[in-house]
């Protein structure tokens, strides 16, 4: 079975309800993504706006199944921004710019309402920056305890390809953290096999990349990888991950066999986590556009409750793919 098809599959069998704050603008892909996500039961889903105005931009899609939530009408606001506020005392927030706040910005409402249990999850982005989507997020949710860091990752799905998990792998971090530190990058290499456990459902075998494999090259860049090695595999010693690898000996079993011989996850990799966010970007793109691969994400980790931020150049489907990921990340 397909990648999507399965997490699509564990959607309807457990339904959340997600919010797309975006609709307070009309964007039409985030409608017609709506109109799918309700066709196919693959959630329930709020949308932040007027209703009739909604309505009449979305002339031709069904939307008739969706929950509207007017700021300017929705009953539970003052009870809401009574929450915003005691959340953010200590920022200084007063009740009014709470209510303020709530009534302006479909993001800081969404968020909201993923918090108060309205909603299981939001995505939002094809019309944000991903600044604009974390901020409320990490202000409003923080992040799961004993997780310092917030970061993202694409679920990679290359045709006819025996690597990986039969070609599904997680590449992490592809969109957030630019130069992450050895601490930082051992926590994205943690959260991402959480990551790909909750969505692959198979044993991660996670490789932290370099242009090196076990000590074959003398760098500081080597160095910050290899001290995150150490600190994952002191955190969690069940956990089967090791570097510094070189791409290839990561994934392919001879090289991974020739080059660091004895190593259980040389060659086995299906969790890559990157050394910066240059090479994560580069790297799914190529991925996705020389081998054809079906790139899902970016998906963000790290937060109590799922907040997906989209790429602004998203489509539809896109979208939808991505609603179906957040609804099986709730279900967790």
């Amino acid at each position: 079975m397909r990648f999507l098809d399965s997490i699509k599959q564990r959607a309807k069998a457990d339904v959340k309800t997600i919010v797309l704050p975006e609709s307070f603008t009309f964007e039409p892909r985030n409608l017609q993504a709506a109109h799918t996500v309700l066709a196919e039961k693959l959630a329930r889903i709020i949308l932040i706006g007027d209703r009739k105005a909604i309505m009449e931009k979305a002339e031709g899609l069904n939307l008739e199944g969706a929950e509207f939530i007017d700021p300017a009408t929705y009953g539970r606001m003052g009870e809401l921004a009574e929450k915003l506020a005691e959340l953010r005392k200590s920022k200084g927030m007063t009740l009014a710019e709470a209510g303020a706040l709530l009534r302006d910005d479909p993001l800081y409402l969404g968020v909201m309402l993923v918090k108060e249990g309205i909603a299981d999850g939001m995505v939002s982005g094809a019309v944000h920056s991903t600044a604009d989507v974390l901020r409320p997020s990490l202000q409003i949710l923080k992040t799961v305890p004993g997780v310092k860091l917030v970061s993202s990752f694409f679920v990679m799905v290359v045709p006819n390809c025996e690597y990986g998990e039969n070609g599904v792998f997680v590449f992490s971090d592809c969109g957030l953290v630019q130069n992450p530190s050895a601490e930082e990058l051992a926590m994205i290499a943690q959260s991402a096999a959480v990551s790909f456990r909750q969505l692959v459902k198979a044993e991660p075998v996670v490789a932290l990349l370099s242009h090196s494999t076990m000590g074959s090259a003398k760098h500081a860049d080597v160095d910050k990888v290899t001290e995150a090695v150490r600190l994952v595999k002191a955190a969690a010693p069940e956990l089967k991950v090791d570097g510094e690898f070189q791409v290839d000996a990561a994934i392919v079993p001879s090289i991974g066999t020739r080059k660091a011989p004895g190593n259980p996850a040389a060659g086995k990799a299906n969790v890559l986590v990157f050394p910066d966010l240059d090479s994560g970007n580069i790297a799914y793109k190529l991925t996705e556009r020389l081998a054809k691969a079906e790139a899902y994400g970016p998906v963000t980790q790290g937060i109590t409750k799922p907040v997906n931020d989209l790429s602004r150049g998203c489509s539809a489907d896109d979208i939808v793919g991505v609603i179906a990921i957040t609804a099986v990340q709730a279900q967790g």
